[in-house]
């Protein structure tokens, strides 16, 4: 079927999405809270008896903390959701040449059917898996770090035009972007409300022959970008 033997349902190039054809399987639009991103209250601010501070608890929660920003799970297998991974919002980065596939999945027996939303990733992606999920996939990805519902970052106002999705506010800022000198219409653009990969979760999306300006939203959820120029901020 394509690449790792499965191709993102919705992987059309020269097809507009809207109206014709999902840029992923299934109907998701959903968001969650992403799963294991709670912190227990500071260990710093415990005292032992006399008043001292109790350090010893202190350098257990810094590990803690530090162990909370390592991968939530590993970019190869098979992952059930509620006993494996928590339903949430997650995020790989740094992928190359399509060579990422993830796949959500309503059951375990590997049919088309049972697809809700995939897709062939390149760069950076945000998925959001509902606590009715019954399988997460991911092939040839790095690994996945949950994320909070409101991503934190510094917004960057040029970003590559084939890093895959942004974080509207967190990854990129709010604005409007233009991509110049793009050629057969390779490159694609999207505008999204959520992390989901529905038809639903698509605000706009085109693929584009030259320039191509968008204009994204401070309501926006995520910008995706696969193929273009690199984008720069215009106003």
């Amino acid at each position: 079927m394509g690449m790792k033997g499965k191709v993102a349902l919705g992987a059309v190039v020269g097809v507009v999405v809207i109206g014709v054809v999902s840029a992923n399987a299934g109907s998701n639009g959903d968001g969650g809270a992403a799963g294991g991103t709670d912190k227990g209250s500071s260990a710093s601010a415990q005292r032992e008896a006399g008043g001292k501070k109790n350090t010893k608890a202190t350098k257990d929660t810094g590990k803690a903390e530090v162990a909370a920003k390592k991968a939530a799970f590993a970019g190869d297998g098979d992952f059930q959701v509620g006993s494996d991974i928590k339903p949430g919002t997650y995020r790989t980065t740094g992928n190359s040449d399509g060579m990422c596939y993830w796949e959500r999945a309503k059951d375990a027996s590997g049919e088309m059917d049972s697809l809700l939303a995939n897709d062939n990733v390149t760069g950076t992606s945000y998925v959001t898996v509902k606590a009715t999920d019954k399988l997460f996939k991911s092939s040839g990805c790095n690994d996945w770090e949950a994320v909070g519902e409101k991503a934190q970052g510094s917004p960057a106002a040029r970003i590559s035009g084939d890093g895959g999705m942004f974080a509207v506010g967190a990854d990129i800022a709010p604005g409007t972007y233009k991509s110049t000198g793009n050629t057969d219409d390779s490159c694609y653009w999207e505008r999204t409300k959520d992390a989901g990969h529905g038809v639903e979760s698509i605000l706009a999306n085109d693929n584009v022959n030259g320039t191509a300006v968008v204009r994204i939203s401070a309501s926006d959820a995520y910008f995706k970008t696969n193929g273009c120029k690199d984008w720069k901020k215009t106003g």
